[in-house]
């Protein structure tokens, strides 16, 4: 288990980070929270996202969906026919978006966006993105310098990116959840970490519609669900990261919250 003052720390937050997706089932998992600015390339398949007040969009091949920090969206992956659906998922920091889309208000504004494969090449933007991070001997002001470039592209391109209030509740407490997935939070424990009593903690938290234990329990699975799509780990392994006693714990809530069952992200059903 994690040293207390490691827990007691605000996380750690790499500036970009890229995902391999992978997802052998055709899926519909509604209201995930998108704590960050996030990116997602479709190489093979289709993703389907269903926005508050925008409604129905459809990323295929080659596109690019651009999902604002805070998004809460209902998104369907569609595998090929005989195939997988594949993406890569590309996070940036807060202070990557602050720094190009700083003019832009906090909270509300756009929702997901997208860029398509024919009008933009987006893979290109990809290519940047990896090849700056892959670089060893790049200077780290250059390295920050280029990682912009892509959120700069896509300000050029129309797309609005903005970055979410210093004291948004639900991306704050997932956040602090995320660094220790698998440590037994309490609400008293949270709140004296917001330097706040437990009630004012319920009442900040009821800003966004949720209650602790129900925030808890989502952030575990759809951490749960990431690791399913972007790693090979056991999922045995997974449902002890993510904070279960138990798989066959894990299995249950998972198919409850998702309708399928985690070995179904991996695999298709016969």
């Amino acid at each position: 288990m994690r040293a207390a003052g490691r827990r007691a720390s605000e996380p750690v937050v790499a500036p970009v980070e890229i995902l391999r997706i992978t997802q052998a089932t055709r899926a519909t998992f509604a209201d995930l929270f998108i704590r960050m600015g996030f990116l997602c390339f479709i190489h093979r398949g289709e993703k389907r996202v269903v926005c508050p007040r925008k409604g129905e969009m459809i990323g295929r091949e080659g596109d690019l969906m651009i999902f604002p920090p805070g998004s809460i969206v209902t998104l369907e992956n569609r595998p090929l026919l005989n195939g997988q659906y594949e993406a890569d998922g590309v996070y940036f920091s807060s202070e990557l978006i602050e720094a190009v889309f700083a003019d832009q208000p906090a909270g509300g504004g756009p929702e997901v966006q997208i860029l398509t494969a024919m009008a933009h090449r987006p893979e290109a933007v990809l290519a940047l993105i990896r090849q700056t991070l892959e670089d060893a001997a790049l200077p780290p002001p250059i390295r920050a310098h280029r990682l912009l470039e892509p959120l700069i592209w896509l300000r050029h391109h129309g797309i609005r990116l903005r970055p979410l209030p210093a004291d948004e509740p639900l991306a704050r407490l997932r956040g602090l959840i995320e660094t220790d997935l698998s440590h037994p939070w309490r609400a008293a424990e949270v709140a004296r970490h917001f330097a706040m009593s437990e009630a004012s903690l319920r009442r900040w938290l009821g800003r966004s519609g949720h209650g602790f234990q129900q925030i808890l329990q989502t952030t575990r699975l759809e951490k749960g669900l990431t690791l399913l799509q972007t790693t090979r780990l056991p999922i045995s392994e997974i449902a002890l990261d993510c904070g279960f006693k138990t798989p066959s714990h894990f299995s249950d809530s998972f198919r409850q919250r998702f309708g399928i069952k985690p070995k179904a992200i991996r695999t298709a059903a016969d």
